[in-house]
């Protein structure tokens, strides 16, 4: 059974800031080939949440590409995945910190 998906307004903004980085970086193409790319993981993230990694308390990861990484927290009793920060893993791994 797949748990639900619940986006923080943390993820939708860092989302659509990844979406702009890469349109400003590349082009319309490449930000259609990211989206699809992110629901299909989100979709493979939802029917098997353990294949992110836990890294802090109940703060677990899970790259999508070699660029992005995504944040999340698994809620088992009720079936529900918390996604928490999308992440472009060419930032300053400091301010991670302050995001999470």
């Amino acid at each position: 059974m797949s748990y639900n998906l619940e986006w923080t307004s943390n993820a939708v903004n860092s989302y659509f800031e990844e979406i702009e980085f890469i349109y400003l970086k590349w082009n319309e193409k490449e930000v259609l080939k990211f989206e699809k790319l992110v629901e299909k993981e989100l979709k493979r993230l939802s029917s098997t949440p353990s294949i992110g990694k836990l890294i802090y308390k109940n703060i677990y990861s899970f790259s999508i590409s070699k660029q992005t990484t995504i944040f999340f927290r698994i809620k088992k009793e009720v079936k529900l995945i918390e996604l928490l920060l999308f992440w472009n893993n060419q930032k300053n791994p400091n301010d991670l910190i302050k995001l999470l």
